[in-house]
């Protein structure tokens, strides 16, 4: 499952968190790769042509490119009806219309986690599906909607224009952000549009894009989880894989009824074809492509590597309370999102710490450096960048390990010690003395609400135990202050032991006492490390607000350079990506373009037919003529990312050949670059999915409507004759 939750607030709480990879083993400045067995010398790689990526905007499609490699070149009529086909699949994924009525195309893990708010009484849709045999039956997903991508328009003189009386880069940059505030505003109400303005080329072009909003969305075609899911997380960000990860939405309109569009993809009698261009037509959520190699580097040493250590201390941990305690479900219910952050940061660590990918970096650098410094007027305007902007790293690093160590993360932060924050907070805002028993009451119930589970408890505080020795040592004085000096066992024993905070019923005498004055360690952590976090806090923040004036300045830089012959990096909106099928080596072997259905089955009997291998009893009994040798999932060179899950996949006649849903292992680098030896882009075939639909599900209708492009009209004189029938019983 590609790490497709780009509004993590809203997606879960565990994707935030990051894992750590081991650094590739080198030796004096070569090294052995994987692929050709040959020895390189850093020094002398080049950076490649599409290093930066092929997420190309539709404000500046590469046409020309297209033209040159595919013979094939789109008219501004076929742009256009391409992006106004995709969508935009509420703050997570991406989708496609794919019927004249509404009917809309996405990824099954892009709504199995919100079918609960569509499920009846003494329905387990996770479990068993959902198949709407009418369009009576389809049901409104609450919160959930798309957007369609109408409007595009170039505003970057009018942002530009905005900076000109600022005296600093910070003072421009809050005068371009109120500029933007401004035009989103103004042209929204000018339109009727959801309006936003999003900076390309890291603000050296600016484009307005204007949405139309769909609000009432219904659920269609949902398949079990274990099948959307399938192969759990030991096939997640592989490849081969034997996964029919797609669902089907309708859209309506203000009327209540299937929408009518004139843009939708039609769906290929064919599939993918080896060797014809392929497009993925998404909303990539986030690259760092053209970040500097300092940024990179702190993101590398400092940010992930604290992430990273996080991640896989709590995978850890939770692998252990689903093995001791399986009857606590909220451990295996999350277990898989914890591990495919896991695999997806694995992945783009690997990037960073992969010392021939760095070299490539490297050399992009160097020659992006020396095309300003080369040029007098770049140079004036530009040249001092990359030196201010590697300042700014080295300071950050100076308060980054502390800032990290003490700040509050969910999931990696004891449940204690959030607890011990939110009582100094309250001690400190109130005369804790004079706080009536009815409201303190109430506030410290809200404060110790969630669960606090003892033998978790105990292994989240070795884990902080071992991030805070990570980052600040063992000697240091915040540390003994928490854990004694101790290590391991001991240390826990020492902050739990000594803790007067462990129950609501502690922690109301201990207001009686004077909170503030307590011995309590997690007490004494909050209060000893809170002046110092504040500082830092203010520090990082006016650093992080010159790096960003600077990096906008890089981004002008980037545009007069390379101009739109290279795409900007991802921002969550819509780009087409090109591509072919293409095999690559690996494991020894070459993986096949495309996967067929004997595929689940030889995995079903391989694993003994155990989870996350089992298979439903739709798919062990299909009612149709299940034909085994149909492509179910296949690969491409194609260039996606987070936020790409559920974009269409098409071929030059902008027909459905696919769905992606995920990239291989060796694509997780292209956070940072984009290479093609092995990085593949992995969707459920066309052909795969009327297969399933039909001859698994017996899902008719729907079958029928993906075919012709509309609801059949059969099915619409149905709904019209039920419909008089239930007004006449009215």
């Amino acid at each position: 499952m590609r790490n497709v939750f780009y509004n993590l607030k809203k997606a879960t709480l565990l994707l935030s968190l990051l894992l750590v990879a081991g650094a590739c083993s080198v030796s004096n400045n070569t090294v052995k790769t994987a692929s050709d067995q040959s020895w390189i010398n850093y020094d002398t790689v080049k950076a490649r042509k599409f290093d930066t990526g092929k997420m190309w905007t539709f404000d500046y499609p590469p046409v020309d490119y297209f033209d040159s490699t595919y013979h094939f070149r789109p008219s501004q009529e076929w742009l256009d009806d391409v992006r106004m086909s995709a969508l935009k699949f509420a703050s997570w994924c991406s989708a496609s219309f794919v019927s004249a009525d509404g009917l809309v195309m996405t990824n099954h893990h892009c709504v199995d986690f919100i079918t609960k708010s569509i499920q009846k009484k003494g329905e387990d849709i996770k479990k068993n599906g959902f198949y709407a045999k009418t369009l009576k039956d389809e049901r409104k997903i609450p919160g959930v909607f798309v957007d369609q991508l109408v409007l595009i328009k170039d505003v970057t003189d009018e942002v530009l224009a905005a900076e000109k009386d600022g005296k600093t880069l910070e003072e421009k940059r809050k005068l371009r952000e109120k500029k933007i505030e401004e035009l989103q505003s103004s042209y929204a109400e000018d339109t009727g549009l959801v309006c936003k303005i999003v900076p390309l080329y890291s603000g050296g072009r600016y484009s307005l894009y204007g949405y139309k909003r769909y609000g009432d969305v219904r659920m269609v075609f949902v398949g079990e989880s274990r099948m959307g899911l399938y192969g759990g997380d030991p096939d997640n960000f592989t490849y081969p894989r034997y996964n029919p990860d797609f669902s089907f939405v309708r859209v309506y309109d203000e009327d209540g009824k299937p929408l009518h569009t004139d843009h939708y993809f039609k769906w290929s009698k064919n599939g993918p074809q080896p060797g014809e261009p392929i497009f993925v037509v998404g909303n990539p959520a986030r690259t760092s492509r053209l970040k500097t190699i300092s940024q990179l580097a702190f993101m590398r040493d400092v940010t992930l590597r604290n992430q990273a250590f996080a991640l896989q201390g709590i995978k850890k941990i939770y692998a252990d309370m689903m093995k001791r305690f399986p009857e606590k479900k909220k451990y295996s219910d999350m277990f898989f999102m914890l591990a495919n952050s896991e695999k997806a940061i694995t992945g783009e660590l690997k990037g960073l710490r992969n010392q021939y990918l760095w070299a490539r970096k490297k050399d992009f650098e160097r020659k992006f450096k020396a095309a300003v410094q080369n040029n007098p007027k770049l140079n004036a305007k530009y040249g001092y960048l990359w030196d201010a902007i590697e300042k700014v790293q080295r300071e950050k690093r100076k308060y980054a390990y502390f800032t990290q160590s003490v700040t509050s993360r969910r999931g990696l932060s004891p449940t204690y010690l959030t607890i011990a924050k939110k009582l100094v907070l309250l001690a400190q805002t109130a005369k804790a003395k004079e706080i009536p028993d009815s409201t303190l009451n109430k506030k410290l119930d809200n404060i110790y609400k969630r669960e606090i589970f003892l033998p978790y408890e105990k292994e989240a505080l070795r884990l902080y135990a071992d991030y805070l020795k990570l980052n600040l040592g063992k000697d240091n004085e915040y540390y003994k202050i928490l854990f004694g000096g101790y290590e391991g066992k001991e240390a826990v024993d020492y902050a739990l032991n000594n803790s007067k905070i462990k129950t609501k019923e502690d922690a109301k005498a201990l207001f009686k006492k004077g909170i503030l004055t307590s011995d309590d360690p997690f007490v004494k952590f909050t209060l000893a490390t809170a002046p110092k976090l504040a500082e830092y806090m203010k520090k990082m923040a006016k650093l992080e607000e010159k790096e960003q004036a600077l990096s906008d300045e890089l981004g002008k830089a980037i545009y007069a350079v390379y101009g739109t012959s290279i795409p900007p990096d991802a921002t969550f909106t819509l780009r087409i990506s090109d591509g072919v099928m293409k095999p690559y080596k690996y494991n020894g072997t070459v993986a096949p373009v495309f996967t067929t259905f004997y595929g689940v089955y030889d995995r079903y009997y391989s694993h003994l037919k155990k989870f996350p291998w089992d298979l439903p009893k739709e798919w062990l009994n299909p009612p149709g003529h299940l034909d085994l040798k149909t492509p179910l999932n296949f690969i491409s060179t194609c260039d996606i990312i987070g936020g790409n899950s559920g974009s269409p996949v098409i071929n030059k006649n902008a027909e459905i050949v696919g769905v992606a849903f995920d990239g291989n292992i060796e694509s997780l680098p292209g956070f940072y670059i984009y290479t093609d030896e092995a990085n593949r882009t992995v969707a459920v075939a066309s052909q795969g999915i009327l297969e399933t639909v039909g001859d698994i599900y017996a899902a008719k209708r729907l079958v029928e409507e993906l075919k012709l492009g509309h609801i059949p009209e059969e099915y619409k004189q149905a709904e019209k004759e039920e419909k008089k029938k239930d007004e006449d019983k009215k």
